[in-house]
């Protein structure tokens, strides 16, 4: 937990808030809810339209979709396109003290396509980039960030900073970033190649202790709330997810991109993408993760309603959201807020009003008038294999039960004796 609290409101009486690191009051992952209760309101016989605005660790969004941290927040152009086109909030794309050591190269994606391998035809189900981190000057970053708080000053802009494994690194860092005016920090714990020599992105995801450790260097400096982006390329995600939010985090997003080979062209015999011949592992993302990514949110989620259930923690989910029905899924698990990087590069910035245009549909669907109505209601319904077995055999049994029928003479009704002689023929 941050050492100090640090609270701004926005200019304008209409202005959203945008608080710094403040003590969790309620719970954010509530248990034993009863879907029959969530009546949406009416006013004067005339349904309510759906509220889609979040508040998040004091964060207040107009929607719960996020840009995530990727292409689609590499400068100040595209940031303003997310805000001018309705995004809930920009998360940029991730920084470091020297972007010079950032080195990238082209082609840096492949796609995987719905048909044989390498196929040019076909619906785009898979993305892998072997991208890095923002490659430009930290200083050019931090006047940008600036800017867009001056002309959005009621908007939710969220950094996402890496550091080597250096407390004084991560600290100045973050003290830099915050001078900027940004609502919130997301830690990228969860990059999957690039830097894993200097201990940086899943290099300290995927370690315990590490994680612990730098965590504690984080929380000791921020002053506005803090999430913690975790890797899928780990057994059990939220072990590293737990740490996070132990060590004072106010948040986790899950999942990053999972580590993964595209594909390998069957006519120059070349793994994909290609740069002079040769390639590397990647991160790999969009449509395909989506199932990986809702049962990774669904772990960390079950361990937060267990764990964290007093306090304002918050959980961003991420992988594979290209419909409303998708981000759906993600809040009926629990999320709170749902992350878009690349569908926002294969569909564009106005993807946004899809999004909120298919979520309020779903919503009118079930009678939900907020999004906290519906949050975490799928979640009470997973259990263990074991419980599986049980439940259906007791579920066997009382069928078998039904069907034998009338058991004694006294059960016997004039009403229904037909449908009483009919249950108790053998089949």
């Amino acid at each position: 937990m941050a050492t100090s609290s640090l609270t701004r409101i926005a200019a304008g009486g209409g202005g959203m808030l945008g608080c710094g690191r403040t003590r969790r009051c309620e719970s954010d992952l509530r248990s034993g809810r009863n879907l029959s209760m969530r009546i949406r309101a009416v006013d004067d016989g005339a349904a309510v339209e759906p509220d889609l605005s979040v508040r998040v660790n004091g964060l207040e969004m107009p929607n719960p979709f996020v840009i995530g941290s990727g292409p689609p927040g590499t400068n100040y152009t595209v940031m303003k396109r997310a805000f001018d086109e309705g995004w809930g909030a920009v998360i940029a794309k991730t920084v470091s003290l020297d972007a010079a050591k950032v080195v990238n190269v082209t082609p840096r994606y492949a796609r995987l396509r719905t048909g044989s391998n390498g196929s040019a035809k076909g619906q785009i189900i898979g993305w892998e980039n072997i991208e890095l981190i923002s490659d430009r000057p930290l200083e050019t970053m931090l006047n940008e960030f600036k800017q867009l708080k001056k002309e959005y000053p009621d908007r939710i802009l969220i950094a996402s900073i890496m550091e080597e494994y250096d407390k004084a690194a991560w600290q100045e860092l973050i003290e830099r970033v915050e001078e900027t005016g940004v609502d919130a920090l997301e830690i990228n714990f969860s990059c999957p190649h690039g830097m894993p020599e200097r201990k940086m992105g899943a290099a300290v995801g995927q370690d315990c202790a590490l994680l612990e450790e730098v965590c504690g260097w984080i929380n000791e400096k921020a002053t506005v709330p803090v999430w913690a982006k975790m890797t899928p390329n780990i057994t059990d995600i939220s072990q590293p997810a737990r740490i996070a939010l132990k060590s004072g985090c106010e948040g986790v997003a899950a999942i990053n991109t999972i580590m993964s080979v595209m594909g390998i062209d069957l006519n120059t015999l070349r793994p994909e993408p290609c740069v002079e011949g040769y390639s590397t592992p990647g991160g790999y993302s969009a449509k395909a993760v989506h199932p990986i990514a809702l049962g990774k949110v669904m772990s960390i989620a079950q361990m937060m309603k267990s764990e964290f259930s007093e306090g304002d923690y918050s959980l961003s989910g991420i992988g594979g959201v290209e419909t409303g029905g998708d981000a759906a899924e993600f809040i009926l698990l629990g999320s709170n807020t749902v992350q878009v990087c690349t569908g926002v590069m294969m569909h564009g910035y106005g993807l946004v009003k899809k999004l909120c245009s298919e979520l309020k549909d779903f919503m009118r669907k079930h009678n939900f008038s907020s999004i906290e109505d519906f949050r975490g209601a799928s979640l009470p319904y997973f259990t263990t294999h074991t419980d599986l077995v049980k439940r259906q055999q007791e579920a066997i049994k009382e069928r078998k039960a039904v069907k034998k029928g009338l058991q004694s003479d006294r059960d016997w009704t004039g009403d229904g004796f037909v449908k009483e002689t009919e249950s108790m023929v053998s089949n």
